[in-house]
């Protein structure tokens, strides 16, 4: 059972870094895809980036890229998400969710993953 929970959430400036970390208290990581997806208010849920099982594959939305690293620790149960050059329109809720699919290609689609954290939220100040 995967069980996930995001922590490391907060206020960054303009220009700024913050890590966002989702851990499987189930420990059955290993086997799911991962993605991560932010919520601003009055908008819908988008896809921001994805890891593969292995960690041998990423896929980042072309909002982030070049600006967010997603990796992730097996051995920890664990996926970071590394938000760099943070901007103002970054700031959302942001969820980790995990997909058990057998071939994971970084589906921006929700309904693809079938784990999903609380969320953390991230503020990024002009």
């Amino acid at each position: 059972q995967v069980r996930l929970v995001e922590s490391g959430g907060g206020l960054a400036q303009a220009g700024g870094s913050l890590r966002v970390s989702c851990v499987d208290s189930g420990r059955a990581f290993t086997y799911y895809g991962v993605g991560w997806f932010r919520q601003a208010p009055g908008k819908e849920r988008e896809f921001v980036a994805g890891i593969s099982r292995s960690g041998g594959r990423t896929y980042y939305s072309d909002s982030v890229k070049g600006r967010f690293n997603i990796s992730r620790d097996n051995a920890k149960s664990t996926v970071y998400l590394q938000m760099n050059s943070l901007k103002p329109e970054d700031t959302a809720v942001y969820y980790c969710a995990a997909t058990a699919t057998a071939y994971y290609s970084g589906s921006g689609r929700p309904t693809d993953y079938t784990y999903w954290g609380q969320g953390t939220q991230v503020t990024v100040s002009s």
